[in-house]
């Protein structure tokens, strides 16, 4: 199987992420949608969980190789990626590598990640552009160090999920940005109002 996995907080899911997976779904088997428990480099309210768990749920369901994976919220605890990535390696009969959508404001970092040097030698990252300034020669280091990644070329969106929260608790509307299905629960829920 080709597998490709986009990972993320989704706090919340917005469209700039669908058409992210969306761009690369020609070329995999399955796009596996993991929102994580608790990300290690974020402060995050673990009650909402759920709510970002049910909202990719939405998002996805009219896409057919859109898949999403509750392990980091069975699992618990901060969501280390290369735990994940292990544990698909026992799940599913994988073609080459586990592919993995990043963007370049969180690639940039990814020597910090947990086990780090023991993750880069099981995925592919598939790097998105997250910022408008964009310097390409600055990711040659990581090359050089062994991780396997290209960039992908869908234009940068300057969407942020921080930005979208602060205008939903502003009462903005936000249908050019949102699955429909996904702002309905959010005011249905009455999240990230305060």
């Amino acid at each position: 199987m080709k597998l490709c996995v986009f990972q993320g907080t989704f706090n919340p899911i917005h469209n700039a992420h669908l058409r992210v997976a969306n761009s690369l779904s020609g070329d995999f088997d399955k796009i596996l949608f993991i929102p994580a428990f608790e990300p290690p480099h974020k402060i995050i309210d673990s009650s909402m969980s759920i709510h970002r768990l049910n909202m990719v749920k939405l998002a996805i369901q009219n896409y057919e190789k859109f898949e999403v994976s509750d392990i980091e919220y069975k699992r618990g605890g901060k969501s280390y990626t290369y735990l994940t990535i292990c544990e698909f390696y026992e799940l599913y009969n994988v073609e080459n590598k586990i592919n993995f959508i990043i963007g370049t404001d969180a690639f940039k970092n990814i020597e910090k990640w947990y086990r780090a040097d023991e993750l880069k030698k099981l995925v592919k990252f598939l790097v998105f552009q997250r910022e408008d300034k964009f310097n390409i020669s600055e990711y040659d280091i990581l090359r050089q160090k062994g991780y396997d990644f290209e960039f992908q070329s869908l234009p940068f969106e300057d969407i942020s999920s921080t930005e979208l929260r602060y205008k939903i608790k502003n009462g903005e509307d936000l249908e050019n940005f949102l699955p429909t299905k996904v702002g309905d629960y959010i005011r249905k829920n009455e999240l990230y109002k305060t």
